[in-house]
């Protein structure tokens, strides 16, 4: 059961598209039918399948969370006590809560299982760059 690791390098909050990637490591594989499993070893960031046809998509995704997770200098957010990292620490963890760090992709005739406009992302959390590991493991 191969595993392996990958960095994405972010530029701060955002999505970063890693489909290629994932499909590379599929086709090492050489195998008909299995199960990806992609996992991000961080707490501030999370993984997402999402459209990756048009990027408005990833733009609204990242004005919705944050609004709906402000950064710890809005008002709003006066109750967090965690804020030894900075003022978008807590409220990344928050968004990777409410998200995932692990996802299950079939893998179908040797390609991953995905939708026609179906992409996988890292979804970064936090303000400043990070170099993100994540990890593959293929079981079939």
């Amino acid at each position: 059961m191969p595993v392996t690791s990958i960095t994405v390098a972010t530029r701060g909050q955002g999505l970063y598209e890693f489909t290629g990637e994932a499909e590379a490591f599929v086709r090492a594989q050489d195998a008909e039918e299995g199960l990806l499993t992609v996992f991000v070893r961080h707490t501030s960031c999370s993984l997402l399948i999402q459209e990756n046809a048009d990027p408005d998509v990833r733009t609204d995704l990242k004005a919705f969370f944050a609004r709906l997770v402000p950064p710890t200098s809005d008002p709003s957010m006066r109750w967090v006590v965690h804020t030894m990292e900075g003022r978008d620490d807590m409220p990344a963890h928050i968004k990777s809560a409410l998200t995932q760090v692990s996802i299950g992709i079939p893998v179908i005739n040797g390609r991953l299982g995905l939708g026609t406009w179906q992409g996988i992302y890292l979804f970064e959390h936090r303000d400043r760059p990070h170099h993100r590991e994540i990890l593959f493991h293929f079981s079939g």
